[in-house]
């Protein structure tokens, strides 16, 4: 069955996908430890959230809860790393500042994933021009990419699903011949916007390839999926049906929360946390020229602990003048954390929620509004520019603590800070 001439269209899109990213970027200052078996494990050091090619022959699968894999770990001699998300977002954003030069149409997907439109190259140089990119990024921030073209953002993904075991890192899916071939040995479940209770849908009724939901009847597709499953098959017939988001939308409403490496009694230490979470979401919310009039305070114990009775409480606080500044902000949550602390219990997680977010030129008048939001713009300011260039934290509330000993558990930590001179790769020559 044939719906679209593949070889005539030219808005063809790009996904680039950066390779076991976490990993990556652990080994760009570890060299060390590149062509080794590498695993880098979630909050608390949980589970097992990225994996190096070499980890995965060996059987670590993703999502795995770290202490059923200490076996294979250890006989493996499989290299163990905490999560470092300021090193991760860091080096995210200078792979996205490369990507973008490549074309004046992006959209970041993930921390790790950016599509672009190659509707100004021609058919032929698409291969040349993938490859062009893949060089670029790994030359100037030494992150090796996979890269998936097509005419439509679901057909991207599946390129760059083969992309990934492939030598040349680039695949094209420009020829309906080519792409049937593909389709035919892709599994339903790794389709984009397949979730489990789709792929179970469309196994009960035989369509376990992407190829067979490819040619599935419409009136099938209406009957028994939603709009996003329609598109999807439309997309997989190379008809356009999921646009790039080139304008990334504001956040609506900005949540930090962590559980604890160790569960905290004491109110003094839940500050800490609180104070922290605030610093971060208010950092967050100024990157994006926000205020917020609105914040929620939470904190809870642990709902597996059957020894301990469990307590969960929330506040939330309505401000009196919308604002992004860091210790007004701590100010409110302090006095909701004291609203809803209860002595006794041993706290696992706390949170807080900035909400009603508006744009920081549109906040309500205030006969104090322009003197106070000078003062606060100049010290917010100071403080971004501070912790930008001499590393996070550099400048902190002294409410935050020093020790925190309820932050979460990085036994694996590598330490590493983009902003430190000491980070940097020693090689002996």
């Amino acid at each position: 069955m044939s719906y679209i001439n593949y070889s005539k269209k030219k808005n063809n899109i790009a996904l680039i996908d950066c390779n076991s990213f976490y990993v990556s970027c652990e080994r760009l200052f570890n060299p060390k430890i590149i062509n080794k078996p590498v695993v880098v494990l979630s909050n608390n050091d949980g589970c097992v959230i990225s994996r190096s090619t070499e980890a995965k022959k060996i059987g670590i699968k993703m999502g795995e809860p770290y202490f059923k894999v200490k076996d294979l770990v250890k006989k493996n001699d499989v290299q163990i790393f905490s999560s470092n998300y300021a090193l991760y977002g860091d080096i995210s954003r200078r792979v996205m500042k490369v990507i973008k030069e490549f074309s004046d149409k992006m959209e970041i997907y993930s921390i790790d994933e950016a599509f672009i439109s190659l509707a100004f190259v021609e058919n032929q140089r698409l291969n040349e021009y993938g490859k062009e990119i893949r060089k670029k990024i790994l030359k100037w921030t030494g992150i090796p990419t996979s890269i998936g073209i097509a005419n439509t953002k679901t057909l991207s993904k599946v390129a760059n699903y083969i992309a990934k075991k492939n030598k040349t890192g680039v695949i094209v899916l420009d020829k309906e011949k080519d792409i049937d071939e593909e389709l035919k040995k892709f599994d339903i479940s790794n389709i984009w916007g397949v979730g489990k209770q789709l792929s179970k849908l469309y196994m009960k009724n035989n369509i376990d390839t992407a190829y067979k939901l490819k040619n599935i009847s419409n009136t099938w597709v209406k009957k028994n999926t939603n709009v996003l499953g329609a598109k999807t098959v439309m997309e997989l017939r190379g008809i356009p049906c999921v646009e790039l988001q080139t304008i990334e939308p504001k956040r609506k409403s900005c949540c930090v929360s962590r559980s604890f490496g160790k569960k905290v009694e004491n109110i003094e230490k839940l500050k800490e946390s609180i104070t922290t979470h605030c610093l971060s979401a208010a950092e967050k919310i100024r990157g994006e020229d926000q205020v917020a009039k609105t914040i929620t305070i939470s904190i809870r114990t642990s709902p597996f602990d059957r020894h301990r009775e469990y307590y969960s409480n929330s506040i939330t606080i309505d401000l009196p003048i919308a604002t992004n500044n860091s210790i007004e902000l701590i100010k409110a949550a302090t006095e909701g954390l004291i609203a809803i602390y209860k002595y006794g219990y041993f706290y696992q997680k706390s949170g807080i929620t900035l909400s009603n977010l508006n744009d920081a030129g549109k906040e309500e008048f205030n006969l104090l509004a322009p003197l106070l939001e000078t003062k606060s713009k100049s010290l917010m300011k100071a403080i971004d520019l501070t912790n930008t260039k001499y590393g996070r934290n550099s400048i902190s509330i002294a409410q935050a603590g020093v020790s925190n000993s309820w932050k979460m558990r990085r036994e694996h930590f590598s330490k590493i800070d983009t902003a430190s001179f000491d980070s940097l790769p020693m090689l002996k020559i």
